[in-house]
């Protein structure tokens, strides 16, 4: 399945996901020829990898470079279609670890997430858009880790107990706690 359809048939939790659903399907089909691309200076497809451990009590996160704050893994598509792959291959470049697999072939969540201009590498980058595409991948604790200096300076896990605002702003506690819940209710169901 391509990866419109994975969006179109992706099923909202809330109303948020309902209109970021409905927007990025509305953008896609109108910049379809450059949307998997960061050459659209003003939204582009991203992908996401929550990691947690087979236990989900645990994310692993990095400490991102640009944010200055720790975060889930994921970057841009950069032209590729599979957007579950390109979570998988940036979790195993941003945290070193090699052993994971997503919870379920099927997207985690959707969501439109601003990104203010910044410097990369040397290069201005424009205030922007991310279409994120997420999923919850899953990886052992015993996994060996590594930091990736161009993308963070540090790859921890931490408890879901602390995904709360005194570790995280409102927007990524809400995030973080949307995928935690979609994971345990996943788990649930099988």
């Amino acid at each position: 399945m391509n990866y419109i359809d994975l969006i179109k048939n992706f099923k909202p939790s809330n109303e948020q996901e309902e209109a970021d659903q409905r927007i990025m399907l509305n953008y896609v089909e109108t910049y379809q020829d450059n949307v998997l691309l960061r050459d659209n200076e003003i939204a582009h497809i991203t992908s996401s990898g929550f990691i947690m451990n087979p236990a989900l009590d645990k994310v692993l996160l990095i400490h991102h470079n640009i944010r200055n704050a720790w975060a889930w893994t994921g970057g841009h598509a950069d032209g590729d279609d599979d957007l579950l792959g390109v979570a998988i291959k940036e979790a195993r470049e941003e945290t070193g670890v090699q052993h994971i697999i997503p919870l379920t072939d099927g997207i985690a969540s959707l969501d439109i997430l601003p990104v203010f201009s910044h410097t990369r590498r040397g290069k201005y980058v424009n205030a922007h858009l991310h279409l994120s595409v997420a999923y919850i991948l899953i990886c052992e604790e015993s996994e060996s880790l590594s930091i990736c200096p161009g993308e963070n300076s540090g790859v921890e896990w931490l408890a879901i107990d602390k995904f709360t605002s005194e570790y995280f702003d409102a927007h990524d506690v809400y995030l973080y706690n949307k995928l935690i819940h979609f994971a345990k209710e996943v788990n649930d169901n099988r």
